[in-house]
């Protein structure tokens, strides 16, 4: 698939997530579909994404570093770790920011401004980060970046609940738009500046890979009666079956 090609679908799957990002508060609760359904199986699809795709591919990634430095440095088994430790940071901020988030509530209505805007300055990176290196993605394997784009929607359905909650003000009033506009950013440097250097894209998704498997973990797996285990099973088994077809395919 040519450069121009895969930014052109990448529009496409850009668009989709910034409208699930706009219709996330009416996502959440759907007609006839208990909340804690709609949770536990966006929450079964994204924990089978990081299991099935984004562990294997922060594994390549590290493969690809390895090979574009061969030249340049020697490899050792502290180097093979590079790409883990850059993924356990993007792990750490966003738990740091999440941490700082519950605690200056408190008994207030909503967090102090400053909190909230750090906050939402990190989803904003967050989602840069996703649709910057979603032309990539698509010249991967387009099947691939759909499927990537689908545990990302209903990833950022709950991320929204998340933030709703933490604050209930703001966030309808600055937060929804300022996601969407970073999405648009993420492809509009991708547009300008396509991302081509292993390197680079590889310590990027790790970045993203890391703050991905805190949300997951964090946000996606809702305890006692608020969550149901049929539908998370539901949600892990639909996603590991579709991508264990895609990947057959693409053999």
């Amino acid at each position: 698939m040519s450069v121009s090609t895969s930014l052109v679908f990448a529009l496409g799957l850009t668009l989709l997530l910034a409208g699930l990002h706009l219709g996330a508060a009416h996502l959440d609760r759907l007609p006839g579909v208990p909340e804690r359904a709609m949770g536990s199986f966006g929450g079964g699809i994204s924990v089978a994404y990081v299991f099935l795709h984004l562990l294997p591919e922060l594994a390549d990634g590290n493969v690809g570093i390895a090979t574009a430095l061969d030249d340049r440095i020697t490899l050792t088994p502290l180097v093979d770790l590079g790409i883990f430790l850059v993924a356990l940071i993007g792990f750490t901020v966003f738990y740091g920011l999440e941490q700082l988030a519950g605690r200056r509530v408190g008994d207030a209505a909503e967090a102090p401004p400053a909190v909230f805007y750090l906050h939402l300055a990190s989803f904003c990176v967050y989602n840069v980060l996703i649709t910057y290196t979603m032309p990539l993605r698509v010249r991967t394997g387009a099947w691939f970046a759909a499927l990537f784009t689908v545990a990302m929607g209903l990833h950022f359905v709950l991320i929204d609940r998340s933030l709703r909650d933490h604050y209930p003000i703001r966030f309808a009033r600055y937060g929804r738009p300022a996601l969407v506009g970073a999405l648009l950013l993420g492809w509009g440097i991708a547009w300008s500046a396509a991302p081509t250097r292993t390197v680079v894209v590889s310590v990027l998704t790790a970045f993203l890979g890391g703050s991905v498997l805190l949300n997951v973990f964090k946000q996606e797996l809702p305890e006692g009666r608020s969550s149901s285990f049929a539908w998370f099973f539901t949600g892990i088994v639909a996603y590991a079956i579709i991508l264990t077809a895609v990947t057959a395919a693409a053999e």
